[in-house]
């Protein structure tokens, strides 16, 4: 499809979203075709930073999951050492019993009459003695793992604080690039409406409809004889009148308004050869 050129050549509105220049306007481009070229690059930096404003929430979720994890390892070291700490005392209790049966059994053996209660008595002595002295190994086991559980605390803890630290600062940052967003999104809607206003009606209805079907891309460039986004080869004769880009001419495909960016080695009135 294609429109008769307008004869007026009016300047083109670059948007200031932070994007490099990627059209020029050309000698003989079609004043709506370059507002339309304009307008779509308006379109796409709008959708963008509309859509990186909607990210916000799932963006948050994403700090405070890294936040409760950092807290949960902190939990979990702790809840480790106050088990092995709890495991300690059970083991000291142990022994404190044992050596009260020891104590016991040597004042028993001060009384004694016979070498059979003699024997007896030193045989119960011996394995408290051996009962006391493996409590007391786990005890020292039950120490050194408290000392490697409790510097396990601190560094999770340490871990915590420098992870608070980057989520806020991340958050900081979040929060600044939203008012950078908005701000955009108000200067991107004010260059819109001037873009707009310039518009010949039809086109922009065009260019609408268009874009409703084709999820907010009405606007495409011819390359090599083919649409760069649905990436169907045009016609040889639809190719050179985009090349003009003198009038509004869409894909025979998806329908897209087609413009063509001259480089030194193409000019808009050489000839396409056919593929």
């Amino acid at each position: 499809m294609a429109m008769d050129p307008r004869r007026d050549r009016s300047p083109r509105i670059a948007t200031r979203f932070g994007r490099p220049e990627m059209y020029n306007e050309y000698p003989r481009m079609h004043a709506d075709l370059q507002r339309l070229i304009d307008l779509q690059r308006l379109d796409s930096a709008v959708h963008d930073a509309q859509r990186r404003l909607a990210e916000a929430p799932e963006r948050e979720k994403a700090l405070e999951a890294r936040l409760d994890t950092a807290r949960q390892q902190v939990a979990a070291a702790k809840a480790s050492l106050t088990e092995s700490q709890n495991a300690r005392r059970a083991i000291e209790k142990e022994v404190a019993v044992h050596q009260g049966r020891l104590s016991k059994f040597r004042e028993q053996a001060m009384a004694v009459k016979t070498n059979q209660e003699y024997h007896a008595i030193q045989h119960e002595i011996s394995f408290a003695q051996t009962e006391i002295k493996k409590l007391e190994d786990g005890v020292l086991e039950r120490m050194v793992e408290g000392d490697d559980l409790t510097a396990a605390v601190k560094r999770a803890e340490s871990e915590l604080a420098a992870e608070q630290k980057a989520i806020e600062a991340d958050r900081r940052a979040m929060s600044a690039e939203a008012a950078t967003l908005q701000a955009s999104l108000n200067q991107l809607s004010a260059e819109r409406t001037t873009v707009i206003a310039a518009l010949d009606k039809q086109v922009l209805a065009l260019f609408e409809q268009i874009a409703r079907k084709r999820h907010g891309v009405a606007v495409a460039e011819a390359r090599d004889g083919i649409c760069t986004i649905c990436h169907v080869r045009l016609r040889p004769q639809v190719f050179n009148n985009v090349r003009r880009n003198d009038s509004i001419v869409q894909c025979d495909s998806c329908n897209r308004i087609l413009f063509f960016v001259p480089t030194a080695a193409s000019t808009p009135d050489a000839p396409q050869p056919a593929p």
